[in-house]
Formats: C-alpha cells, sequence, structure tokens
C-alpha cells in the first residue's frame, strides 16, 4: 500500500523526492505523514526544495532496498519526472541499503537519509570550535561503513558554508563524476581518534568550569526540548538577550548561558541546548557527550513544548525518552507549555488536552511574554523554596555535601557508620542534581 504526493516548484540546484515507509514490526512515534512532514521541513532547513514524496506500507523492511523492487522502480520513475536530484528516506539507510539503491539510480541522483540530512544541518550551523568537532566525529562515524560513491550532499565540511563540496575528517570529498572508493579508511579512522581526543579535551574543560560554577553555588537551569519549540526565544525573554531565532529546526546548535536576576535578588544561569528529534541519530548523541552533559549537570530543567504543533504529545514523549538515554531523567523539571498565543483561545484550548495533568506546568507565549512572570516566580518556588525529601549515603570524602546539607537543607535522621554517614531530610531543589549519584534506592 502506498501513497504518493507531488508538488510543484520553481527549478533550483537541488530538489529532493521523499520516500517513508511504515512496517508493522517497527512502530514510529509520529504517524508516517507526520514524520516526512516533518523530514520535509529538515530538507528545507538545509536549502532543499521538496518536490514530490511518496509512502510504502509494509510488513517487514527489504533487505536489500529498505522498499520493495516495486517501489523503488516507482520511486525512480517519479524522481525522473520531477526532475529531483535527491532521493531522501525517512529511515536510516544501512550500507546495504545504499550501496544497492545508489546502483539502481545511477550517478544521476543522489541517496540519502534523514540520519545524512540531520548531520548535515548540524555542520551547517556548528559555529563553535567544540560545535564543529562534535559534527565532523558524527559525520565520520556515519561515513565510514557507507564509503561507496561521491555524495556532493553530505560533502559540507562542518561547520563551514558555501557550496556542498569540502573536507570531512580530512579527508577530501569529490565532486559529482568521481568516486569515494579509494578514500584510504584508515585515514578517516585516525581522524576520528583526533577528534575524539580534542573533544575529550573539551569535555574535560567544561567539567573544570561547572565545578567552578558549583563552588560559586549559582543555579543552573537548562532549556530542554523539541527543536523549534521555541527555547531560544524563551532565553531571550527570560535574560533579554538577542540569542538568533528563527522558524527553522536547529537553527541554533551550540549551548548558550545567559544570566538570570530573580526577584529577591538570586541569580541564575539559564543555557539555551541543542534542540531533539525523533530518530535522533545516536552519533550525535555520542559526539555531543560533552555539550548533553550541560543538561546532566543542571539543577533544574524547563522542558519548552510547542503547544499547538498537533504532534505535542509526540515531541514531549520522544524528549523524555532522549533525556532517560542521556541519564538525565530524575532531575527537578518544569514543563513549559508554549505557543500559547497560536492557539485559537489560548489557555482556553489548554483545558482538555493530554498535558492537562502533568504536574509541574505552566502555559506560556515566550515571543509575546505571556506568564512570563509566573514562570520565574515558579523557577525561584522550585530551586529555592521547594524542599524534596531525600535519603542518601555519603562517604566522610564527601565533606562538603555533608556541609551542604546541614546548611541548606533540614536533616531528620543521621546515621554514623564505618566510612560514612547515612542522612534523610529535605533539600532545596537546585540542590538534588548534586545528591543524585548517593541517593539510595535510586531507580536506574
Amino acid at each position: 500500500m502506498s501513497k504518493n504526493r507531488l508538488f510543484t516548484t520553481t527549478p533550483k540546484n537541488e530538489m529532493a523526492f521523499l520516500v517513508g515507509i511504515e512496517t508493522f514490526n517497527k512502530k514510529s512515534l509520529l504517524p508516517i505523514q507526520d514524520s516526512l512532514d516533518e523530514l520535509a521541513l529538515l530538507a528545507r532547513t538545509a536549502g532543499i526544495e521538496v518536490v514530490g514524496q511518496t509512502t510504502q506500507k509494509m510488513e517487514k523492511q527489504n533487505p536489500a532496498t529498505l522498499i520493495g523492487s516495486g517501489k523503488v522502480e516507482e520511486v525512480k520513475a517519479l524522481a525522473n519526472e520531477l526532475q529531483a536530484d535527491i532521493v531522501l528516506f525517512d529511515e536510516e539507510l544501512s550500507p546495504r541499503h545504499l550501496r544497492n539503491l545508489e546502483e539502481i539510480f545511477g550517478d544521476q541522483v543522489q541517496i540519502l537519509d534523514r540520519t545524512a540530512l540531520i548531520l548535515d544541518i548540524f555542520a551547517l550551523h556548528a559555529s563553535t570550535a567544540e560545535g564543529k568537532l562534535q559534527v565532523e566525529l558524527a559525520q565520520c562515524e556515519y561515513r565510514l561503513p557507507r564509503l561507496t560513491r561521491a555524495w556532493t550532499h553530505l560533502a559540507r565540511q562542518a561547520g563551514g558554508g558555501g557550496g556542498r563540496t569540502g573536507s570531512v575528517g580530512g579527508v577530501g570529498l569529490r565532486g559529482p563524476g568521481e568516486t569515494q572508493l579509494e578514500v584510504d579508511k584508515r585515514q578517516i579512522s585516525h581522524r576520528m581518534s583526533f577528534l575524539k581526543t580534542e573533544i575529550e579535551k573539551v569535555r574535560l574543560h567544561r567539567s573544570q568550569y561547572r565545578k567552578m560554577r558549583k563552588k560559586m553555588q549559582i543555579p543552573i537551569v537548562a532549556l530542554v526540548g523539541y527543536t523549534n519549540a521555541g527555547k531560544s526565544t524563551l532565553l531571550n525573554q527570560l535574560t533579554k538577550s538577542e540569542v538568533y531565532v528563527a522558524n527553522l529546526l536547529f537553527a541554533t546548535l551550540d549551548p548558550i548561558t545567559r544570566r538570570l536576576d530573580l526577584p529577591g535578588g538570586e541569580a541564575i544561569l539559564v543555557t539555551d541546548t541543542v534542540g531533539f528529534i525523533q530518530k535522533l541519530p545516536t552519533q550525535l548523541i555520542i559526539s555531543f557527550r560533552a555539550t548533553l552533559e550541560e543538561i546532566n549537570e543542571a539543577d533544574l530543567l524547563l522542558h519548552i513544548v510547542d503547544i499547538s504543533h498537533p504532534a505535542s504529545f509526540v515531541h514531549w514523549r520522544s524528549v523524555q525518552d532522549t533525556l532517560k538515554e542521556i541519564g538525565a531523567e530524575n532531575i527537578p523539571s518544569i514543563t513549559v507549555l508554549n505557543k500559547i498565543d497560536v492557539l485559537k483561545n489560548n489557555t482556553a484550548d489548554l483545558s482538555n488536552a493530554w498535558f492537562s495533568g502533568l504536574p509541574n506546568s505552566i502555559a506560556i507565549s515566550a515571543s509575546e511574554g505571556t506568564n512570563i512572570d509566573q514562570l520565574i516566580n515558579l523557577i525561584k518556588n522550585e530551586l529555592f523554596e521547594t524542599l524534596i525529601p531525600i535519603s542518601v549515603k555519603l562517604t566522610y570524602k564527601q565533606g562538603q555535601l555533608i556541609s551542604l546539607f546541614h546548611q541548606n537543607g533540614r536533616v531528620d535522621k543521621i546515621e554514623h557508620g564505618i566510612g560514612g554517614v547515612k542522612m534523610k531530610g529535605y533539600i532545596p531543589g537546585r540542590l538534588v542534581n548534586r545528591f543524585l549519584p548517593f541517593i539510595e534506592n535510586k531507580k536506574r
């Protein structure tokens, strides 16, 4: 079973035909059409014009070409008719898929998948040395088992501008008409080793910087959420900053931190982090470990949800799954239901929706400033006024944490033993993350 959609477009250098599949043995977070719509937005973010799309429902993926052989011929004919120079798959293609599809489609059509497209977008938007290192490593991880022929679209140098040819991983990426079969895999492997070493240096530097921030005892609030949920807009609204904002996926990539003075004089740091997305490439999660550690070290998470989006629940769940994957699911959080200005009746539309029962949530409009003062008060209450019950086991080497518990919390019970103490009581929400490794009976 399949469904095709064709579009009219003004001819451009790169035009893509999208292909989505739905298999009975593999469920996706988003319905197939919603996932393709998201893929189309990803394509637009990368400067690619979408000229058509098709879908196929099947029992299981074809091990040779992902989609059925008849569907392959249909896509080839449609791509040729629409003069598409890219066929873009919504699923990640295995090296075997890619090799077979490239042989079928020939040199006139480039085969890409969602993962390659996201990596290309990250390469476009990485602006710092750290971001470029992380993107380049992710590209190398993805490309190493897939060295087949020229990938003029994925050839963008990490963080660079200009055309779609350049070099990634220190290895020349050739233009149309040449192959990459002669690319020495050892060169890429050596480059990957170098990149991992450099990223580890960044991670250690960030770790030292975080230790300094902890000594200053300034709480850190991390903004997390699905890409294009409005995190950067909220950061600007909260801290009166001018961070770049655009209605594109992954418009900002590198983490940005700004200071916010709360009512009463307390100061906090607010960090905007990279946006999440369904089917987030594993290579990015691995490569961006140093950046994602910023989330793990936060005292409070603001989970921003674009409540006007029809797939808002799926977006929320996708972010929750990713937070769990990186070990940040136990950090205190506030769910921020953003973009209520887009809803017809503003907060009236929130009454009977899926999120109405979410604890610790607030509806806002970051662009118009609606309920921002209430959000700031909620942040203050969560960080400085709400006491969280906790039971920890600390060694005497953690004397600083023991003192922190006594000075800022309420100790109901303490037991001294050989090598350490057990403490039970209440601590402010902003300190919970510091005690997480020592919580007794913590869910893993």
